[in-house]
This record gives C-alpha cells, sequence and structure tokens, in this order.
C-alpha cells in the first residue's frame, strides 16, 4: 500500500476568511426560553462565536496534530487520511481507533500518548499499542466520496485493507458513534483477524422478552431512548434524508456549522449542562474549524443518508446478526444508547468485558481520556 506523509497546512487565506464571516454574521432574535430546549442559546453561541473570530488559534490545533505522524492513502478509489503512532514497544498490539459525526481525529489526540508509550505515562510496556486514526470518508483531511455507495460496510472493509496494508496480520479495534458500527462489522467481516473489538456502546436492541422485568437501568435506557427519538433526533433525520440541503448552511455559514455541531456537545457530553464543564472551548473549536476549514459540512452527513437507518435499527429495533469476535464493553452514564448486558449478549456472543462507569458521556477520549484509555486497556489485556 503506496502512502504519502501528510501535514495540515491551511493557507492564512482561509483562516482569514473565517473570521471575516464570524465578524459579518446575520442573528436571530434570542430564543423564548431561557435554557437549550430550542437549540443553542444565542448568546452563548455569540459569545462562543466572537472568541473564535478573535481569540481562537488554529495554529495551535494545526501543530499539535503534526506533532504526530500522519499519511494519506488511496483505498477503493478514496483518498483517505490517517494518523499512524507507532509504539516504541515492538510487540506492542496494532490498534484501529475510529470516530464518528460530530466527532474527528481530534477526539483522540490525548489518549496517543499513553496508548502507545504507557511507561512514559506510568503505565506497563505490557499495554502498548501502535495506534492507527484513520479520518472517515468525508470526514477531516481524507476525501470526499464522489458517488453514493460510501456506507459503514464499504468503509469497514476499508478499514481491514488499510490494516493489511500496514502490514498487521492481527490487531484490536475500537469505536464510538459510526465507528461502534464500522467497528462491529470490522468483526463480522474480518473475525480471524481481530483480537477483540471494544465498543463505547455496542449496539443491540432491546429485547422484549425482559419487558416483564426490567431492571431500574434497562427502564432508564428505554426512557431515554423515546426521549430521544422524540426530542434529539432531528439532527439525524435531517441528515438522513435531506444532507444536501443542511449542507449548504454548513458550508456557508461558520454560525450555522457550529451551532449544529455545539448542540450536540451540550446534549451528548457528562456536562451538567454546559458544554464547557465536560470539554473546554478550544477542543471544542478544534472539531468545529477542522469540519469548517476541510469543507466537510455536507459530506460528512451524508453518511447519516448512506446507513444510518440501519443502525438506528440495530440499537432500536431488532437484532439481525452475531458477532462472535471477543469484545469489550464500556457503558458511559450520558450515552445514549445504553443496552443492558443480557440484551448486548444476544447480539455479541463473546462479550470478555463490561463496564458501566459512573461519569462521561458520547465522546468517551475526547471528554475522559485517562478514563477511556484505562477502559481499553483493560479490555485489551484479556485479548492480546
Amino acid at each position: 500500500m503506496d502512502s504519502t506523509p501528510f501535514q495540515a497546512r491551511i493557507p492564512e487565506a482561509d483562516l482569514e476568511d473565517l473570521r471575516d464571516r464570524l465578524r459579518r454574521a446575520r442573528w436571530p432574535e434570542d430564543e423564548t426560553v431561557d435554557d437549550w430546549s430550542q437549540g443553542v442559546p444565542a448568546p452563548y453561541l455569540r459569545e462562543l462565536c466572537a472568541y473564535w473570530a478573535e481569540a481562537y488559534d488554529w495554529r495551535a490545533a494545526e501543530s499539535r496534530l503534526n506533532a504526530f505522524p500522519q499519511f494519506r492513502t488511496e483505498i477503493d478509489g478514496l483518498g483517505i487520511h490517517y494518523l499512524h503512532v507507532r509504539s516504541p514497544h515492538q510487540d506492542a498490539l496494532p490498534l484501529v481507533l475510529t470516530h464518528g459525526w460530530p466527532g474527528s481525529v481530534f477526539e483522540f489526540l490525548d489518549v496517543l500518548g499513553p496508548l502507545t508509550d504507557p511507561v512514559a505515562h506510568g503505565g506497563d510496556a505490557a499495554d502498548a499499542f501502535h495506534v492507527v486514526v484513520p479520518s472517515l470518508p468525508g470526514y477531516g483531511f481524507s476525501d470526499k466520496p464522489a458517488r453514493a455507495g460510501w456506507s459503514i460496510q464499504r468503509i469497514a472493509d476499508a478499514w481491514i485493507r488499510l490494516m493489511e496494508g500496514l502490514g498487521y496480520e492481527r490487531y484490536g479495534a475500537q469505536g464510538g458513534d459510526w465507528g461502534t458500527s464500522i467497528t462491529t462489522l470490522m468483526g463480522r467481516t474480518a473475525p480471524e483477524r481481530l483480537a477483540g473489538i471494544h465498543l463505547n456502546p455496542p449496539l443491540a436492541a432491546p429485547d422484549p422478552a425482559t419487558f416483564g422485568e426490567l431492571t431500574e437501568s434497562e427502564r432508564k435506557s428505554l426512557a431515554d431512548l423515546e426521549r430521544a427519538k422524540a426530542d434529539g433526533s432531528g439532527y439525524a433525520i435531517q441528515q438522513a434524508t435531506r444532507p444536501q440541503t443542511i449542507g449548504y448552511a454548513l458550508a456557508d455559514s461558520p454560525v450555522a456549522l457550529c451551532a449544529w455541531i455545539v448542540e450536540k456537545f451540550q446534549s451528548w457530553t457528562d456536562c451538567d449542562g454546559h458544554p464547557e464543564n465536560a470539554l473546554s472551548r478550544d477542543a471544542m473549536l478544534d472539531d468545529i474549524t477542522l469540519y469548517w476549514l476541510t469543507g466537510t459540512g455536507a459530506s460528512s452527513a451524508r453518511l447519516y443518508w448512506e446507513s444510518f437507518a440501519e443502525v438506528s435499527s440495530w440499537f432500536a429495533e431488532s437484532t439481525v446478526d452475531t458477532i462472535t469476535v471477543p469484545t469489550g464493553c464500556s457503558i458511559f452514564p450520558r450515552e445514549t444508547p445504553r443496552p443492558s448486558r443480557r440484551w448486548a449478549e444476544r447480539r455479541f456472543t463473546d462479550i470478555r468485558y463490561w463496564n458501566e462507569l459512573d461519569r462521561g458521556g458520547h465522546f468517551a477520549a475526547f471528554e475522559q481520556p485517562d478514563v477511556f484509555t484505562e477502559e481499553v486497556r483493560s479490555f485489551f489485556r484479556l485479548v492480546r
């Protein structure tokens, strides 16, 4: 597999254009409530966007990203960007980490050091990984598909080819959000190559046979699923049905892009109502600015058009397959969905590790890098 070294280098003119658009933004009136129930509050978004225009430093984010080895290669006709950080410990287990929406490779920057060089971070060399972090097609510095067909199964197949091309015959895989489904499909497609898969969370539908004797956590999980469907699924319906329509706003207005993503940082993190309790202002803007500078608002949304109906059925309706590869599951309290172990075992037949944590949300590595690192280590110790 031919790969070309890559460094992020955004022209200064693109950053000036971003600042200019932010300064000239046309704002709506304030919401008629005093919470987030109508969306991102206008006073907070104006404050955040003013910071973005006047104080935020993309060059610092760019330097953090460029501190790690990055590459681009072509897989199945599409250019794929990835980080490849090899451990100093030669017997380290290869591991591919997959992000989702509205995430990016920035989610994993704080865990790369501890995962690849645990000794330098107070850990044990036996827990070392060679880590690969690809950008999803249509996200970040990967190419944007020009034709339909880049589903989660096709991405899973591409990641298998990527790991093979890097010379890894046996490896682990980890993912959240889209990464959960892609990692699961890797385990279903090439179980002979996977030492194990780690998921936050596993996707498995509630089991109707248990509805007469639900546990308290299962009742809460079902209630949260219903609440998310009724009050938190508008973004997914839009992206799954008309991604091009919302794409115009996301490509043309940084304020629209910021609101579209920050809403998820607020509602999906363990933040006690305010996103900056879970993620710093700069961390959120690193991710949002990457979407803006690469113009991937529309292309990232199209993955919902490709695959969301399939994935939503996995966690809400029925279990249609079985995954036999060894599986580790980390359930963070602010995640939705949160299947119980007995629901998950109907789909994942070899669960080796299960942990229900007391803090953290959807963006596990981004929010709780230390906890995430230990979860990954704890599972893979069982399958190395």
